[in-house]
């Protein structure tokens, strides 16, 4: 079951897995991620799922399963959907969602702030701080795991901070913080 997290104080600070009891880890998810999830979970089961069982039935009445490619594929294509099932499920069951509009604290960069950074050549970039099940780096949203998150995380306007890559050492300066 998930929940809502309003507070700061129960937001993640480095990580959003966060280790509990028993072993079983927390993920943190936008809202938007979260219904993103959802929706693939139900197209899943609601239209892949049913049209690939029913496929892998007209192919198991032709005949001889062993040498017949359409069944094979069919019953190899149905485990992949429902081992994607199984998968969204659980993260979805374990997720507690964070809705980045309801932050308290908009003056630190907390998990689900979109962040404009500046370089030092003056190019801006902007980034939204997300869960590891949310990555888009091409639209922006990079893991609240990232290097450039984990520097970011409690940093207001105007700090300056130091990111390592594998391209080497670059500095940025938070320019602005938004909670959409």
């Amino acid at each position: 079951m998930s929940r809502d997290v309003r507070n700061s104080e129960e937001a993640p600070e480095e990580n959003d897995a966060l280790q509990l009891e028993g072993g079983v880890h927390r993920r943190y998810l936008t809202r938007s991620g979260a219904e993103r999830m959802h929706k693939e979970l139900l197209r899943l089961l609601n239209e892949e799922r049913p049209k690939v069982t029913a496929e892998v039935s007209a192919a198991a009445a032709q005949g001889d399963r062993s040498e017949n490619a359409e069944y094979i594929y069919g019953k190899k294509r149905l485990r992949e959907i429902d081992r994607r099932i199984r998968f969204l499920q659980k993260r979805l069951d374990t997720a507690t969602i964070v809705t980045p509009s309801e932050q308290p604290d908009t003056r630190r960069v907390y998990f689900g702030a979109t962040v404009t950074l500046e370089d030092e050549d003056e190019a801006r970039v902007t980034y939204q701080i997300v869960g590891s099940d949310e990555i888009d780096t091409a639209g922006g949203r990079i893991s609240v795991e990232s290097p450039i998150a984990r520097a970011l995380l409690r940093k207001k306007v105007g700090d300056t901070v130091e990111v390592i890559r594998p391209r080497g050492e670059i500095e940025y300066t938070i320019v602005q913080i938004r909670y959409l």
